[in-house]
């Protein structure tokens, strides 16, 4: 007879898709758990593969290169987010554009590079994500030479979605995916809530607040993720689509939701759209609830979470 596995919890950290990434889950079964965290680290990988600007032979970089001259066929995982991504700028009258990267690849962040008044000039008119075209067949056209996109938006989130999705299949009843400011919880922590901190904007090791949670989905998009600082002025990710350039009203946003995909998409949006637009935005979104921090340093809660 062979000795029985013990249950327990099984952790991995690991850096993917540009950030630091982490699992944990329970498992009756010792060698199962194991091979689960990797198989997570595979799923993360494969995506970033498929959906990565820095990855030449990407889905992404192969529309990025050729989608202006012709129609690209892409496959059938990457157009289905292309139209979640669709869905949400139409929804969020463009706060929400993939094509931000029309601008997005003409700042450099670690070498404190932005874009010249010229250059935004020329380059902000193709930040529309109308001129990304859906055909039949999976198929992807840009209508405009020097379109580009970039699903930094979604594409962790929806990493970590199909992470959650991979341990489900495999039985997994415990589990948390986080990678960058993007978390998806399956079940809860063996009869207690799962405790999710919100990172304090200016405080490496602060936070403003822990969340008990269970079973659902909590990202956040800050401003303190890559940045340069010049001439006093914040530059940094997350660009508002219709100026080409860094909203300054909030310092980050944290939405919670019943999926990660849709967490992280949202968490953006309602950053680039600001505390005055976002509030009743996301007020009307009955599957969401969110915590602004502005600038000056206030909290507010979304009517579901103030209670």
């Amino acid at each position: 007879m062979t000795a029985p596995a013990w249950a327990e919890w099984h952790r991995l950290p690991f850096q993917t898709m540009g950030t630091q990434a982490y699992v944990e889950l329970w498992s009756e079964d010792d060698k199962l758990g194991k091979d689960l965290l990797i198989a997570v680290q595979n799923e993360f990988e494969r995506i970033n593969q498929l959906m990565s600007p820095y990855i030449a032979s990407s889905e992404l970089s192969l529309l990025n290169r050729e989608a202006a001259s012709g129609k690209v066929t892409v496959s059938a995982e990457f157009y289905r987010l292309l139209q979640q991504a669709e869905q949400l700028a139409v929804l969020s009258d463009g706060a929400f554009d993939i094509s931000f990267a029309s601008v997005g690849f003409s700042y450099d962040y670690r070498q404190k590079i932005k874009p010249s008044t010229e250059q935004l000039d020329s380059q902000r008119p193709l930040i529309n994500y109308r001129l990304i075209k859906l055909l039949p067949d999976n198929q992807v056209q840009f209508a405009k030479t020097g379109v580009k996109i970039d699903l930094g938006g979604i594409a962790k989130g929806y990493a970590v979605e199909q992470a959650i999705g991979v341990l489900a299949s495999a039985g997994v009843k415990h589990a948390l995916v986080t990678a960058g400011g993007d978390t998806r919880l399956l079940g809860d922590k063996r009869g207690r809530p799962w405790l999710v901190a919100i990172k304090h904007p200016r405080k490496d090791e602060g936070i403003v607040a822990q969340l008990p949670l269970s079973d659902s989905a909590i990202s956040t998009s800050g401003d303190y993720e890559r940045f340069f600082i010049e001439d006093g002025v914040r530059y940094h990710h997350i660009l508002d689509p219709k100026s080409g350039q860094s909203p300054s009203g909030l310092m980050s946003v944290t939405v919670l939701g019943p999926d990660s995909t849709r967490t992280d998409a949202m968490s953006t949006t309602l950053f680039v759209m600001g505390l005055e637009r976002g509030m009743p935005f996301i007020e009307q979104q009955s599957e969401f609830e969110a915590i602004f921090i502005s600038s000056e340093h206030q909290l507010y809660f979304t009517s579901g979470l103030a209670q």
